[in-house]
C-alpha cells in the first residue's frame, strides 16, 4: 500500500512552544531522554554501581521491559499519532490530551526507576497509556473506515496484552509472563517494523534520492513477497511463543532471510547512501534481516541467544527508530529533510557502534563481556544524547511554516 499524504486544514498559530501539537512531538523527545537515563541505570545495576531495589523479576528483565515497553512505546506512539493523522485526515490528540497521555508514559518511566518499589503505581500507570493510545490510535482509522489500517491497531494490542501479561508474571499470576511479554514484544516490534517498512521505506528512498540521480528511481515491489514475508513472520512468532516445535524456527528464520534479502536488494540504489536519513533505516533493516540468519544459526553454530536479541533491539530497532524518529521530525516541522545537521552521522555511527561492541565483539571474545557491553552502552548515550542537543529545539518549537502541528 502506498504512503498517502493527506493535507490537512492549515491553521495558524503563533511562534512559540509546541511540545504539545503533535505526538511526534513529546514523545520523541520522552523516548531520547528515556534511552539515555533508562541505559545510564541499567550500567549502574549491571556494574553493582547501584542498589535499585527490583524484586520478583531479574535486572536484566527489568531492563528489557523499559527498553521494549517504555522506550519502544513511546517511539511507536509518536510515529503512530503523527502517521494516523495522515493517513486517514483526521485530528489525533493533541493539547491537553496529548499532555495528558504522555504524562501517564512519564509517570510508568519515572517509577520504574526506582526499581519495583511502586510496581503497582508503576502498572498501572503503564496499563492507563497503552489503553488510551490504541483508542487515539483506533479512533481515526474507524472513522475514516480505512480499514486495513486495522493491522496496527492489533499490534497494539497484542502489546498492551504483552505488557499486561509482564506485570501478572510478576506477581506470580502466570509462570514466566516475564519472558513471554520481552519475547513477544521483541517479534511484534520488529513485525511492525517489517510491516510500516515495507510502506514507507521504498517511499523515502524513491524521493530522496530524487535530487542525486538524473533518472527516476522507482524501486520493485512484489506483492507475493510481502505476502510470503508476512506469512512466515507469523509462523515463527506463534512458534516461537506458543508451539515450540523443535527445529522449526530456524527453518522459518533462514527462509525469511532469503526472502528479505531479496526484498532490501530491491529497495537498493547506490544514491542512498550518500543520504544519512535514508542509509540509516535502510542498514537497520539489514541488520534485522541478518538478526534472522543469526537466529536461524544459533543453535548450529553455538552463538549465544543474547547476542541475537541484541542484534534485533540494538541493531534493528535502536538504528531503525532513532533514524525514523530524525526523518519525521524534520518532515513534520516544515524543515527540509535534505538539509540536516552534520552531527546526525555521528547519532548513526554511535548506535551502530553500540551494535558492533554488543554483538560483533562478545562473538570473538567472551571474556572481555563486560567490557564490551559497557562500551557498547556508552556508544548508545552519546549517540541519544547528540540526538537530543540536534532535535530537542526542533521538537519544542512551532513549525518553521507557522502551520499548526
Amino acid at each position: 500500500m502506498a504512503v498517502v499524504q493527506i493535507q490537512m486544514n492549515k491553521l495558524k498559530q503563533e511562534k512559540g512552544f509546541a511540545l504539545f501539537n503533535l505526538g511526534f512531538r513529546p514523545f520523541f523527545l520522552g523516548a531520547a531522554i528515556f534511552a539515555v537515563l533508562s541505559i545510564a541505570s541499567w550500567m549502574a545495576v549491571y556494574t553493582s554501581y547501584s542498589d535499585i531495589q527490583i524484586s520478583n523479576i531479574i535486572p536484566s528483565q527489568w531492563h528489557a521491559h523499559e527498553m521494549l515497553y517504555g522506550y519502544g512505546m513511546a517511539v511507536v506512539a509518536g510515529f503512530l499519532l503523527t502517521a494516523v493523522k495522515n493517513w486517514t485526515g483526521v485530528q489525533t490528540p493533541h493539547g491537553k490530551p496529548l499532555l495528558v497521555l504522555f504524562a501517564l508514559w512519564c509517570v510508568a518511566r519515572v517509577l520504574f526507576l526506582f526499581g519495583t518499589v511502586f510496581l503497582a503505581l508503576a502498572a498501572l500507570a503503564d496499563l492507563m497509556f497503552g489503553l488510551l493510545l490504541i483508542v487515539a490510535v483506533a479512533h481515526p482509522i474507524i472513522r475514516a473506515r480505512q480499514w486495513q489500517q486495522l493491522a496496527v491497531v492489533s499490534k497494539l494490542l497484542l502489546l498492551w496484552t504483552g505488557n499486561l501479561v509482564f506485570y501478572l508474571g510478576c506477581y506470580n499470576l502466570i509462570n514466566n509472563g516475564m519472558l513471554y511479554a520481552i519475547n513477544g514484544a521483541v517479534f511484534l516490534f520488529i513485525g511492525l517494523i517489517l510491516m510500516i517498512g515495507r510502506r514507507v521505506i521504498p517511499f523515502f528512498i524513491e524521493r530522496g534520492v530524487v535530487h542525486l540521480v538524473v533518472d527516476k528511481v522507482q524501486l520493485k515491489q512484489y506483492r507475493w513477497l510481502d505476502i510470503s514475508i508476512m506469512v512466515l513472520f507469523i509462523g515463527l512468532f506463534i512458534n516461537e511463543i506458543f508451539i515450540h516445535a523443535a527445529g522449526l524456527s530456524s527453518l522459518l528464520s533462514v527462509v525469511l532471510f532469503a526472502l528479505n534479502s531479496y526484498r532490501l536488494y530491491s529497495w537498493h540504489t547506490a544514491a542512498l547512501w550518500r543520504v544519512p536519513l535514508l542509509w540509516s533505516l535502510y542498514l537497520s533493516s539489514w541488520l534485522i534481516n541478518f538478526g534472522f540468519l543469526l537466529y536461524g544459526l544459533q543453535d548450529l553454530l553455538d552463538i549465544p541467544s543474547i547476542l541475537t536479541l541484541h542484534l534485533f533491539t540494538i541493531g534493528g530497532i535502536g538504528l531503525m527508530t532513532v533514524g525514523m524518529m530524525s526523518r519525521v521530525a524534520l518532515g513534520h516541522t516544515g524543515r527540509d529533510i535534505r538539509n540536516t545537521s552534520l552531527w546526525l552521522k555521528a547519532v548513526f555511527a554511535a548506535i551502530g557502534a553500540s551494535a558492533v561492541f554488543r554483538i560483533i565483539f562478545p562473538l570473538f571474545s567472551m571474556q572481555n563481556y563486560t567490557i564490551w557491553v559497557v562500551t557498547s552502552a556508552v556508544f548508545w548515550i552519546v549517540g541519544f544524547s547528540i540526538f537530543l542537543v540536534i532535535y530537542a529545539p526542533i521538537l519544542c518549537k512551532a513549525r518553521v511554516d507557522g502551520t499548526y502541528g
